[in-house]
């Protein structure tokens, strides 16, 4: 069994799918976009970080670029992720455009804005981007699906194997059945076809 995420009629996916561009538009992240067209970084007084400035002028700038209608705004990190942690939310008309099939160019622009802030030599800063609000609903989304398919495969005694994921998201599975005793999580395969098995216990 190979659980999507389109199987829940009320799937985070299928609400943000219907607002994106077609197939056929391609969006295109500008070239060599993590080379950062500004030096903040390096103008910063020695011992501050103000890499949350960087992070949010370079994001800034990619989006201009792309020509999206959306605003940049800098949030609170999360009570369980510590002070380090830079969050930034997209806001705006293209918002559904910057998030991208399955949350693909938000992850890229993500993992572009990760690669400016953190600098070789400097400690590391988790940057975590969001569009209104898709991360936060996705996650419970898929959080709630694990736990019941977690629940399923206890009573049934199968093991339940989901559709491929990226790292983030296998992450949000392992941690949402972490506290399940009946049931334990793995992920299995290589590069883009690795996914997670929920497994039962034998007791």
């Amino acid at each position: 069994m190979e659980p999507v995420d389109n199987d829940d009629p009320k799937s985070v996916d299928e609400k943000i799918d219907s607002a994106q561009v077609d197939d056929d538009q391609e969006l295109v992240l500008p070239r060599d976009a993590d080379k950062a067209p500004f030096n903040a970084a390096d103008d910063a007084p020695a011992g501050q970080d103000d890499r949350g400035d960087v992070a949010w002028n370079f994001l800034t700038d990619v989006l201009r670029e792309m020509q999206m209608e959306v605003t940049v705004h800098r949030r609170k990190p999360r009570e369980d992720s510590g002070p380090d942690e830079i969050r930034l939310e997209i806001v705006g008309h293209d918002a559904g455009r910057v998030i991208g099939k399955k949350g693909q160019v938000l992850a890229a622009l993500q993992y572009l804005v990760s690669r400016v802030v953190n600098k070789p030599g400097q400690p590391r800063r988790h940057v975590v981007l969001d569009a209104e609000g898709y991360r936060e609903r996705r996650d419970a989304s898929l959080a709630t699906m694990a736990k019941r398919l977690g629940q399923q495969a206890a009573q049934e005694g199968k093991i339940i194997t989901f559709e491929p994921m990226n790292p983030r998201d296998r992450r949000v599975v392992h941690l949402a059945l972490a506290q399940f005793a009946d049931v334990v999580t793995r992920s299995d395969g290589e590069g883009e076809d690795r996914r997670v098995r929920i497994i039962p216990v034998r007791k």
